[in-house]
Parts: structure tokens; C-alpha cells; sequence
């Protein structure tokens, strides 16, 4: 093994060691909390909607997709329909329109306006937790009584302070911190798959 290799392998140890790290207890009981309150909301057959920026709304359209249809169809058992989840990243002719008329800071409180009901879902994803257009997200759910969920990185930013439960990774590292959003997302998905055939 040369030297560029053992710097590689070093690396990537060091990468997986802070995922595992940032994943502890307290994590994963602000993990299952919200996985909770989806199959909640699953079952009464409510609305819930999820965004980001960049590389989090890339996860949040991924989440979306194994939600709405994942959760319902795949693994053993009774098939039945997904979670009513939207992405609203996920429309470029909406956002491009709402950035140009009202400003990108509005994109995601513009859509909520529309679409959204008290009771409903908002989970925001951001590594800084300091975008203006997903603090105006969350500040919108709580107007209208919305139960919001926040995965943030770093700080945790103003987001840590409006939303009402948060899974904070406090790293300083985007990729890690994007990462552990899309395993938040898959451990829900999993355990929703599992136990969406088993009454609480």
C-alpha cells in the first residue's frame, strides 16, 4: 500500500467515525419522535411537506419519493398507499416563478400559502439553518400551526430557535451533515415500511 492510499483510507475512516459519532442516543430519539408523529399523520391521511437548498433539496426530493410511494410498497406485508408528501423543491416552473415575482427568500412560504393547513407537516433541511427562505418557511408553519421538524447542521443557525422539534448534528461539515439527512430519512422510511401494518 502506497502513501496516496494509506491518506485516502485515513480519510475515509475519519469521514465514517464522524458520522457514527454525530448518530447518538439523543439523535435517535429526536429521530423516532418524528418517525412517530409521520405514521400519525400517515394514518390520518394528512399533508406533509419538506424542503431545502442545493444538496438538501436534492435530499428532500429523494426523501419525498421514498415516502409517498417507498413506505407503502415495499418490504412484506399489506400493500397500501404512501404518505401524502411534497417536495417543494421539486417544481422548477413554480420556483422559478415565485423567485422572479417575489423573491427566492419567498419560494417555500408562498407555495405553504397555498397548499398548506393547520395540523399539517413541514420538515426543513439545511446544513446552516440559516437560509432566508426556509426560516420564512418556518416561520409561516408556526403562524398557521403547522408542526415543523428541522435537520440542521453546525450551529443549527435560526432554525434551532423557530422550529418546534430538531434533529441537530452540531458538525461543522456540509457533506456529513447532508449525509446524515438522507439517513434520517432512510432509517424513517424503514421503520415506516415495517410497522405500517401494526397499529400503535
Amino acid at each position: 500500500m502506497n502513501i496516496e492510499e494509506n491518506k485516502f483510507l485515513t480519510k475515509a475512516k475519519e469521514y465514517i467515525e464522524k458520522i457514527k459519532k454525530a448518530m447518538n442516543i439523543e439523535r435517535m430519539k429526536e429521530i423516532e419522535y418524528m418517525a412517530k408523529e409521520l405514521k400519525n399523520t400517515w394514518e390520518k391521511k394528512g399533508n406533509v411537506y419538506i424542503c431545502g437548498n442545493g444538496g438538501s433539496a436534492a435530499n428532500a426530493i429523494h426523501i419525498a419519493n421514498d415516502w409517498f410511494y417507498g413506505v407503502g410498497n415495499c418490504g412484506a406485508g399489506e400493500k397500501r398507499p404512501g404518505i401524502n408528501i411534497e417536495a417543494l423543491c421539486s417544481n422548477q416552473a413554480i420556483l422559478t416563478c415565485l423567485a422572479n415575482d417575489t423573491g427566492y427568500e419567498n419560494v417555500y412560504q408562498e407555495q405553504l400559502k397555498v397548499k398548506a393547513k393547520k395540523g399539517d407537516i413541514l420538515i426543513v433541511l439545511s446544513g446552516s439553518g440559516q437560509s432566508k427562505n426556509i426560516v420564512k418557511a418556518l416561520n409561516y408553519a408556526k403562524k398557521i400551526g403547522m408542526k415543523s421538524f428541522a435537520i440542521l447542521g453546525y450551529s443549527g443557525g435560526k432554525c434551532l430557535q423557530i422550529c418546534d422539534h430538531s434533529i441537530h448534528f452540531e458538525i461543522n461539515d456540509m457533506q456529513i451533515a447532508e449525509d446524515l439527512q438522507l439517513i434520517v430519512g432512510h432509517i424513517c422510511m424503514q421503520w415506516l415500511t415495517e410497522s405500517r401494518n401494526i397499529k400503535e
